[in-house]
């Protein structure tokens, strides 16, 4: 599958006053894509796209109308951390009544079915100023990955992108959706390829999608039974591997840090010893005179 770019979406974020001040454009995220920018007023009529759209609100309050000109019309005020939901394969109509800085996440439909299982298709609901905290944190999570990006970072994106499109599932749809029921674990044979997978390819940006294929699952069966395998999102597990490799390598090695950094899947040494402090409370120099 192919990047997820603005081709993609409705069409709002290529009105030509729209600036977007950072986007997931050439990240190689191929199931979101993400753009904060400054939007002007305005009023326009939008053919549907194979994404769903979905937007954040971070300073208002703003009024927006939908389905403008229709039997359906509504208006809202919208608040700060109102989000406004246009499902995919669906025309938008839409008039925005002053200016407003926003978070737009577009996820691609395969993503949300994918995320529904069984019970897909699904379809999700057209909102205008509803809110959810968690999926107002997950947008500005993605939002922060694109504003301080690491190669290193792609299963992390991956992650978040997949947890987007299961809130979409579970709180958004337009119709009655169960309850998925509890993850069992990955088997020792799924785990034992991906972890051996991860070990191999430290230094390198790991997609998720790559990690589920190896498990015979689709993206979001395997985010859920590898948590409940091992206790963390993989993303996380992938961390603590690198951690690990580099504290190895700092203790029983002389290789210069900036090398150990690049072999063990950080950007530079200043991203190392940044996660050392995190993760350990201490630096890439100190592990290495503890050796």
């Amino acid at each position: 599958m192919g990047e997820l770019g603005l081709a993609d979406t409705n069409g709002i974020l290529a009105l030509p006053w729209v600036r977007p001040e950072r986007t997931s454009a050439g990240l190689g995220w191929d199931r979101v894509y993400v753009s904060k920018q400054r939007e002007r007023p305005y009023r326009a009529e939008f053919a549907a796209a194979g994404s769903h759209q979905l937007i954040l609100h971070l300073d208002g309050p703003v009024t927006v109308r939908r389905a403008v000109g229709t039997p359906r019309e509504r208006s809202r005020r919208m608040p700060v951390g109102g989000l406004f939901l246009q499902p995919s394969h669906a025309d938008l109509s839409v008039e925005l009544g002053g200016e407003l800085e926003t978070v737009h996440v577009y996820v691609a439909d395969d993503a949300v079915q994918e995320a529904a299982g069984e019970h897909a298709p699904i379809r999700l609901a057209e909102e205008l100023g509803s809110t959810d905290p968690l999926l107002e944190q997950l947008v500005l999570s993605l939002d922060g990955v694109v504003r301080d990006w690491e190669p290193s970072a792609r299963t992390y994106a991956d992650q978040l992108g997949a947890l987007v499109a299961a809130q979409l599932v579970r709180r958004h749809h337009a119709g009655p959706v169960p309850e998925p029921a509890a993850a069992r674990g990955l088997s020792d044979r799924q785990f034992t390829r991906v972890r051996d997978f991860m070990a191999e390819r430290l230094a390198e940006a790991v997609p998720l999608a790559e990690l589920a294929t190896l498990a015979g699952l689709s993206v979001s069966q395997f985010s859920r039974q590898f948590k409940a395998r091992t206790g963390v999102p993989p993303h996380r597990y992938l961390l603590r591997l690198r951690v690990e490799r580099a504290g190895l390598l700092l203790r029983t090695g002389d290789e210069p840090i900036a090398e150990i950094a690049a072999r063990c899947g950080f950007s530079h040494q200043e991203h190392l010893t940044r996660v050392l402090r995190a993760q350990l409370g201490t630096t890439p120099a100190a592990l290495r005179r503890t050796g």
